[in-house]
């Protein structure tokens, strides 16, 4: 499979708002309630849920009956599989999720029932089914944006973009890759290359195609890069997440009057997946480290990306590996424990016996607790566990995951810091 490889989904393969004009009945319902703004992933959430109402004598029906039947993202999580990221900001945010979407289906409810939808397509669990489907199968499409769900367009795994990089060096190459990359856009645009540089592209207002950009050989997987997530973005809106991820971010709590020194965002202020820190949050140390009545003289050399002095930049690497250390510390579980964590939860996902395998475990207490939060204990006879268990495993394995790599991070950000510290103080000593 070459580069001439590519596929294109017009509007009538899409279900997206425009199915609207097949639903009069929707649109009717819509103007009842002129005075609700419903959000356009809600309005088509309920266009989605109509379909399914229809069963079989739905034009969708072949495509809708190949769903998934549960999802993974993170608004799917119970309160224990919430807690078990364990990371403020990461349980936040899936409290966020959960709170925004139990609010659009309650707005959306009196529609729903105006609709005369049936009693099971009307309550929560099939509302966040809906949403789950919408957040993690549509594509993003001129036409329509609310986006839509294209048949085959949704089967592609995820591929990775690589994030920018930090480095002066680097920064000058990826300048240069994207000087090259400007060059062969114009090329393609007036026909001197079939090379493609994106997944997917609009040829037209009416249409979605997608495009290989690599030669593909037979079996071997074509991925589609569809935005730049970090892990917990991904879990948050697709429900899953990357071994390897080049864009994910790791953020720690930083004291409040490092904010109010510097500019940059603080979306910017992260730790990279190798341990070092962003560009922003270097410098953001840099300045802070300076006495505030020489800031404004050295800023300048500080916003190009220069060290200052080795003593600026030893007490910054001190500061940021001990507040590494800090936040591993308030953390309840070590890297080795959730290592060890999910290879038990693994094992029990494809358990011919779970009574065995937690038996020979040390983590039968903390198994224990997962059976009580679900009503069940370690008396539980069944040598399979129930299908709701197993995908509570899942999602408990996700979060185990998460964490874990957040915590891998920071310890190599702690080795970065103690080798740059020895580095430092060999040169302030020669």
């Amino acid at each position: 499979m070459g580069q001439q490889f590519f596929i294109l989904l017009s509007q009538s393969q899409a279900v997206s708002l425009l199915f609207l004009i097949h639903h009069p009945n929707i649109v009717h319902c819509l103007n009842a309630f002129s005075g609700f703004l419903f959000l356009l992933a809600q309005r088509l959430i309920v266009c989605l849920l109509a379909e399914v109402g229809k069963g079989k004598s739905s034009s969708w029906y072949l495509y809708l009956s190949q769903l998934p039947s549960y999802y993974t993202v993170l608004a799917t999580f119970n309160d224990f599989e919430i807690e078990a990221l364990q990371v403020d900001d990461a349980i936040w945010i899936a409290q966020k999720s959960l709170s925004a979407i139990r609010s659009e289906w309650e707005d959306a409810t009196p529609l729903m029932q105006g609709l005369k939808f049936k009693p099971k397509l009307l309550i929560f669990k099939t509302w966040l089914w809906a949403f789950a489907t919408v957040s993690s199968r549509t594509l993003h499409v001129a036409w329509d944006d609310a986006g839509c769900l294209c048949p085959v367009g949704d089967l592609f795994n995820y591929a990775a973009p690589d994030d920018d990089i930090s480095s002066e060096e680097e920064n000058r190459e990826e300048v240069t890759k994207c000087q090259q990359k400007n060059e062969m856009l114009e090329e393609v645009k007036f026909g001197r290359s079939s090379e493609r540089l994106s997944d997917g592209g609009y040829e037209d207002s009416e249409a979605y195609c997608l495009y290989a950009r690599k030669c593909y050989t037979k079996g071997e997987q074509v991925l589609l890069g569809y935005g730049t997530y970090t892990n917990l973005e991904l879990l948050e809106h697709y429900g899953f997440l990357l071994a390897e991820n080049p864009n994910e971010k790791t953020y720690i709590q930083l004291d409040l009057d490092l904010y109010s020194v510097g500019t940059w965002p603080t979306d910017s202020l992260y730790i990279h997946p190798s341990g070092n820190p962003s560009f922003a949050l270097l410098c953001l140390l840099r300045l802070w480290m300076t006495p505030a009545n020489h800031r404004k003289a050295f800023s300048h050399q500080i916003y190009s990306g220069s060290m200052l002095s080795v003593e600026n930049e030893l007490e910054i690497m001190k500061w940021l590996g001990s507040k590494c250390v800090e936040t591993l510390q308030k953390l309840p579980t070590t890297v080795e424990s959730d290592e060890s964590l999910l290879s038990f939860l693994q094992k029990l996902q494809n358990s011919t016996n779970w009574r065995v395998d937690v038996d020979q475990s040390s983590l039968g207490e903390e198994f224990g607790v997962f059976l009580r939060f679900h009503g069940l204990d370690l008396n539980y006879t069944e040598s399979h566990l129930p299908v709701r268990l197993l995908r509570s495993l899942e999602r408990w394995e996700l979060a185990v995951r998460w964490r874990c790599t957040y915590k891998r991070t920071l310890v190599k950000c702690i080795f970065h810091c103690k080798r740059l510290i020895h580095e430092l103080s060999l040169q302030q000593n020669q």
